[in-house]
């Protein structure tokens, strides 16, 4: 019971909070199942009375830890025995009063809590990313930065973190509103020219600004073109592992999975669908995929495991063809798959000649290997993690695009800068410049966003 004022309890069981803008949602922010601790996050205009009610003590100092004892209101049943943090609106996550419970992670600890929570007026369980999508709506975050925390939240190897930690402080937002900024300059100069046609206006002003229109579009038209290596990163670098049968891609997909992830066997076509498994290359994410013996066959299954194999090599970011060393010709069925930057392993050294040769084909890299003895197999381990790093290492310059709805974004905006540079008129170059910014605020969430915010902000967790 509150100690010293009962009036509270019955106020909040009552759900008199006066004039309320939103209900108050809470939900575990820690993840699922047993742990130390588990943090339970309440944000809205009931918080603060909630702690009240539950520690029943008056507000801890904003951003301090305080200990208290939680106590279920419709008994004063002990709950448990934790820390309480009170953020006041504006300065919290969400904008809104947050409290957050940290307490033991037991799931029936975390159960009671969320029951009682639920049981009081004006309080619900929140949906996934409410919590974040109140940040947005109340101007704490913008969609890219929220994305960024999605990404950050996900994200697996520690240059996937470096990545999402840069779009979440707003290094991605500023290079798109810079950009908006200086169109919505440029559009207010084309529409002064429509406005004001008799007034003292510079005579090259429309000249000027088509040539600033000309940078701005050059500007994003380089930065579109980037390999889509922040797309890469995100959602992991694709390598394939190919070959004729029985060259031993199974036992290297084993070998940097350092697992049996893939059956090993002497007899041909054991492998007849494409085998993934997800690593932590060197820091970066991979996609290494075992695939079907490249082979002519009559075996409709295994057909099909070799169409599948083809078609992995030829749309993998990195191909590593695994080549059986001990038979001399270089295999026909593989050669018209490789490609510049592939790297072609001839396995098996363990049965050459040291002395023995092989084909070199131009910017390709060639390792004479033996997954079964490790003979130079940390140079092919090598070899392919630094294609990977020079693949996917950020540049100086600004943060990479790291998802699609931001390319077509932009290419939206190029081709509404292009309209404008060919208007003959100021009028529509105005009408074009003016689609060119909302097309970069639909990046951030300043124009038009209502059909994806669904979209994004269901990629969160319940907590989030």
């Amino acid at each position: 019971m509150l100690h010293g004022d009962v009036s509270l309890v019955v106020i909040v069981l009552l759900g008199d909070f006066g004039d309320m803008s939103s209900v108050t949602i809470f939900a575990p922010s820690s993840g699922a199942g047993a742990a130390g601790l588990a943090v339970i996050r309440i944000s809205g205009p009931a918080s603060g009375e909630v702690l009240q009610l539950l520690s029943g003590k008056m507000l801890p100092v904003p951003r301090y830890a305080t200990r208290v004892t939680l106590s279920d209101p419709r008994n004063d049943e002990t709950m448990d025995d934790g820390l309480a943090l009170w953020f006041p609106a504006p300065a919290s996550f969400t904008g809104e009063d947050v409290a957050e419970l940290h307490i033991h992670g037991g799931r029936a600890t975390v159960e009671v809590v969320c029951s009682v929570l639920g049981s009081l007026n004006h309080c619900r369980i929140a949906e996934p990313g409410e919590f974040s999508r109140r940040a947005f709506d109340n101007e704490k975050l913008d969609l890219a930065e929220i994305e960024g925390l999605a990404d950050l939240i996900a994200a697996e190897t520690g240059a996937q973190r470096k990545q999402a930690l840069r779009q979440l402080s707003g290094g991605i937002s500023e290079v798109y509103e810079g950009w908006r900024d200086t169109l919505l300059r440029l559009l207010a100069h084309a529409e002064a020219a429509i406005d004001f046609p008799e007034e003292d206006l510079p005579d090259n002003l429309l000249f000027d600004t088509k040539h600033n229109i000309l940078g701005i579009s050059q500007s994003i038209t380089h930065y579109i073109k980037d390999n889509r290596r922040g797309e890469r990163l995100r959602d992991g670098f694709q390598i394939t592992i190919a070959g004729p049968p029985n060259a031993g891609k199974s036992s290297l997909l084993n070998e940097l999975a350092r697992r049996d992830v893939a059956i090993v066997s002497e007899q041909a076509g054991t492998t007849r669908d494409v085998i993934e498994v997800r690593l932590d290359l060197g820091g970066f994410p991979v996609t290494i995929a075992d695939t079907a013996g490249m082979r002519s066959t009559t075996e409709l299954i295994e057909a099909e495991g070799v169409r599948r194999a083809k078609n992995r090599a030829e749309t993998a970011d990195l191909t590593i063809y695994v080549v059986d060393a001990s038979i001399e010709e270089f295999d026909l069925e593989i050669r018209p798959f490789v490609k510049a930057g592939d790297v072609i392993a001839f396995n098996k050294a363990d049965l050459v000649d040291e002395e023995a040769k092989f084909p070199q084909i131009n910017d390709v890299e060639t390792i004479l290997t033996s997954v079964k003895t490790g003979f130079q197999l940390d140079t092919l381990i090598e070899c392919v993690t630094g294609k990977v790093r020079a693949a996917l290492s950020e540049n100086a310059g600004p943060p990479p695009l790291t998802r699609l709805r931001h390319r077509e974004a932009l290419r939206d905006c190029c081709s509404a800068l292009t309209r404008a540079l060919d208007a003959a008129e100021a009028e529509l170059m105005a009408e074009d410049l003016r689609l060119a910014a909302r097309a970069l605020g639909r990046i951030t969430g300043r124009v038009d966003v209502e059909d994806i915010l669904d979209v994004i902000f269901g990629e969160f967790c319940i907590g989030k």
